[in-house]
């Protein structure tokens, strides 16, 4: 009687995926958040009155369609880049939390994305008759949202990436310790729901944020030399 037995595992067969190409998704996700910031630049401040919101409004339907339009579409990407993110520095050996935490950041930046673009269509589709507290009541909700809502949540998602990219050496340390700073940044943004000075922190998540990931996800490696342990 004769016994075969299966071929034991390479030891390319065993070594973790590390996920479709990162920079693809990401870039989508810069582009899009480019376009919307450039399609919604005439909107309302956050301490404009809820009749001048309803003003807007009726009159600038099609802009704010379109930029809620690109702000959903960037939130989709964004998702897509944690995801790949959190695989990649799996791949990449990183067993400590700094993975979940920045796909649990990337998955939060999203939803505040999508709310803050939900509730901006809605506001958008209010008659010019419609009650100007309600109109306001909108406008703060996709404020709060999609400004300091999304960047602690993506600070927590450039903060999981930067954090294993510095002690591990994934990324060159001036960009890990960038990241640390940004990440830092998006946190005290949340200081702009006690005062409207703090406010200014937000862009600088926002466009300092997206072109530290665009970096970040050119720069991070596929792979990892296996004496490395982390």
């Amino acid at each position: 009687m004769s016994t075969t037995s299966s071929p034991r595992p390479t030891a390319a067969a065993r070594r973790p995926q590390s996920g479709p190409p990162l920079l693809a998704p990401v870039l989508a996700f810069a582009a899009l958040t480019v376009a919307y910031v450039v399609a919604s630049r005439s909107t309302p401040h956050p301490d404009a009155s809820g009749l001048d919101v309803l003003k807007y409004a009726d009159a600038h339907r099609t802009t704010i369609k379109v930029g809620t339009f690109l702000l959903f579409s960037a939130a989709v990407p964004l998702a897509i880049s944690s995801a790949v993110l959190y695989r990649r520095l799996r791949a990449l050996g990183i067993t400590a939390p700094g993975s979940a935490i920045a796909l649990v950041g990337g998955v939060l930046a999203t939803i505040a994305l999508t709310i803050s673009a939900m509730t901006a269509w809605t506001g958008g589709r209010l008659p010019a008759d419609a009650d100007s507290a309600l109109a306001r009541a909108l406008a703060d909700l996709s404020f709060v949202s999609g400004g300091p809502g999304y960047a602690v949540t993506f600070a927590l998602l450039v903060a999981g990436i930067s954090v294993p990219g510095l002690l591990a050496g994934l990324l060159p340390r001036a960009l890990a310790w960038t990241g640390l700073v940004l990440a830092a940044v998006g946190m005290l943004s949340a200081l702009t729901l006690l005062a409207s000075g703090f406010s200014y922190l937000l862009p600088v998540v926002r466009f300092g944020g997206t072109v530290w990931l665009v970096a970040a996800a050119a720069l991070m490696p596929r792979t990892r030399p296996r004496t490395a342990h982390t």
